[in-house]
C-alpha cells in the first residue's frame, strides 16, 4: 500500500533521507520513530504529495506520486503539524468545505456522525479560532478520515492532548485499523508505538537503520537504536 525506493531529500547541502527503502501492506499499522531532526515530517510530507523527494521513488496504494498526487491524495488522509482547518469557520463549516471537496453524499448526516464520534458535537458551531489545540486535533482527525481513505498518516498527531482526548484519539485509529485503512504514525512515543503498531520504521539522521515487526524488538533496543 505504501512503498518507497531510495527516497532522498535534500535541503541545500543537508541530506534529510538518505536511501530510504520499505514497503507497508495493505491493512498495516506502522510506526516511525526517530528523535527531533532524523527526518520523520520530511518522510510523511512526501508520502502526503505536500514535498517532492530529490531522488528515489514512492508509490501509493500502486500509483507513482510523481505523476498521481491529484489521484492520491484522494485516498490519503493526513494529520500533521498544521491542522489545514481554517480558523475563521466553524467546526462543521470547516468538514462541510472538505465534504464538498470530496463530493461525499449525505453529508450532514455523515459529518453530524464524526463530529459526534470525536465529541465536537455541542461545539460545531463554534469557530476554529477558539478552539483548544486538542480541540483542533480531534477536529483535523475528523477531517482526515472523512472521506473514508485508505491510508492515514498521521505526523504527532497526540501533541497538545490531553489524556482522555488522547485516549480518543487512539481509539478513532484502532476502529480505522480494524477496518482495513493503513497507518503510517511518526511518533516520539517509543511506548505507544510499541504497543500499538504492529510494525516498527527506525529513522536515524534521515536512514532507516531499522524495519521489523513490533512484536520483534524491545523498547530497550528501540532506544539503543536511536540514540546509540
Amino acid at each position: 500500500m505504501i512503498r518507497t525506493e531510495g527516497l532522498t531529500k535534500n535541503f541545500g547541502f543537508k541530506k534529510a533521507l538518505s536511501q530510504v527503502s520499505f514497503k507497508i501492506k495493505e491493512g498495516e499499522y506502522a510506526a516511525l520513530l526517530g528523535v527531533n531532526g532524523a527526518g520523520k515530517t520530511t518522510l510523511v510530507r512526501i508520502l502526503s504529495t505536500l514535498s517532492r523527494a530529490s531522488c528515489g521513488g514512492v508509490w501509493m496504494n500502486g500509483l507513482d506520486v510523481k505523476k498521481n498526487s491529484i489521484k492520491i491524495r484522494k485516498i490519503i488522509g493526513v494529520m500533521s503539524h498544521s491542522s489545514f482547518l481554517y480558523p475563521q469557520l466553524s467546526a462543521e463549516e470547516n468538514l462541510i468545505f472538505y465534504a464538498d471537496m470530496y463530493r461525499i453524499p449525505d453529508k450532514r448526516h455523515y459529518i453530524a456522525q464524526l463530529l459526534k464520534r470525536v465529541g465536537l458535537w455541542e461545539r460545531r458551531y463554534d469557530l476554529v479560532s477558539i478552539f483548544s489545540r486538542g480541540m483542533q486535533q480531534r477536529l483535523s482527525l475528523a477531517r482526515a478520515i472523512l472521506h473514508q481513505p485508505k491510508i492515514l498518516l498521521l505526523d504527532e498527531p497526540f501533541t497538545g492532548l490531553d489524556v482522555h482526548a488522547a485516549g480518543l484519539l487512539t481509539d478513532l485509529i484502532n476502529e480505522n485499523v480494524k477496518n482495513g485503512i493503513t497507518v503510517l504514525l511518526a511518533t516520539h512515543d517509543l511506548e505507544y508505538a510499541k504497543n500499538h503498531a504492529n510494525r516498527i520504521l527506525l529513522l536515524k539522521n534521515g536512514i532507516l537503520s531499522q524495519d521489523t515487526a513490533a512484536s520483534a524488538i524491545s523498547l530497550e533496543q528501540i532506544t539503543n537504536k536511536l540514540t546509540n
